[in-house]
């Protein structure tokens, strides 16, 4: 059994990589082809780029479709930061409040709660727009960003509400005995606390947030307040115009912040989820 062993570590470890590389090599295919010249890019088969060129993240980034990426880019950041900061306030609040306070309608509203994961966002689109559309927010940040403050996403409340379960209670009665109200409770004890859980649901947020696209699609019109994700779809021709180099380039750009996000927080995001977060 023991001589047994190093094989299947060789082995599993043989297996993770040629998976993984399966799954990152469309992202190496195009970071390389990001610096191919407009001939190079179908024409040949070979990963490195015969000749090097930056002329796509010039061309890309400083407008040429008539729109400046960084514009776009930074457009992007408020929507996520906004909605980040909403999601932590409404997830955090509403989790301790179902996990820690007793209230009469509290099972029936977890139950409810989770009766909406499995509702298609598609039900709600429609009248979601025209209730935005008749308050006078569309073609503004509003209906992407102030929903997160009203506990609109399930699952970061489930994940919370299972992480405070996980908190004992003795703290609670400990912070009581101090003269801690509920609110402090939450404020002092829960809330440092969960930070795992906290971070876990600022990431998947900040994820969902800038990769959006269909939800700014609908309610954005304005080009001065397009995001990453509509201005990728502007370098995308239906009369054979795509300028494929240049969305190559911009696509590397857009995943650079999602990449910084994970690299700083993947160790709270592990144990967050797997830890934690979905502890009964």
């Amino acid at each position: 059994m023991n001589r047994r062993s190093p094989m299947k570590t060789v082995l599993r470890h043989a297996v993770l990589l040629l998976v993984t590389f399966v799954m990152v090599y469309p992202i190496l295919w195009m970071f390389f082809s990001s610096f191919k010249p407009d001939d190079q890019i179908f024409s040949t088969s070979d990963l490195w780029p015969e000749t090097w060129t930056l002329d796509h993240y010039l061309a890309g980034f400083n407008g040429k479709l008539g729109m400046n990426f960084g514009q776009l880019m930074w457009n992007s950041l408020i929507i996520s930061a906004v909605v980040v900061v909403g999601t932590i306030f409404s997830s955090s609040l509403t989790g301790f409040a179902f996990a820690r306070l007793r209230f009469t309608p509290r099972r029936f509203l977890i139950g409810f709660m989770l009766s909406t994961m499995m509702l298609p966002a598609q039900v709600v689109m429609i009248p979601q727009y025209i209730m935005f559309h008749k308050i006078g927010w569309v073609n503004t940040y509003l209906p992407l960003t102030l929903p997160s403050f009203l506990g609109t996403v399930p699952f970061f409340i489930y994940l919370m509400v299972q992480f405070v379960r996980g908190i004992p209670r003795e703290l609670d009665e400990a912070a009581y005995m101090d003269g801690c109200s509920k609110f402090q409770l939450f404020r002092l004890i829960i809330f440092p606390l969960a930070r795992p859980a906290i971070i876990t649901m600022s990431i998947f947020s900040f994820y969902w947030t800038w990769n959006d696209f269909f939800g700014q699609l609908i309610y954005l019109s304005d080009p001065e307040l397009y995001t990453v994700s509509l201005g990728l779809s502007m370098f995308i021709d239906n009369t054979g115009n795509t300028q494929w180099g240049d969305l190559f380039a911009m696509s590397i750009l857009s995943i650079v912040p999602v990449f910084i996000v994970f690299l700083f927080f993947q160790r709270y995001l592990v144990e967050g989820i797997a830890t934690h977060g979905l502890k009964g």
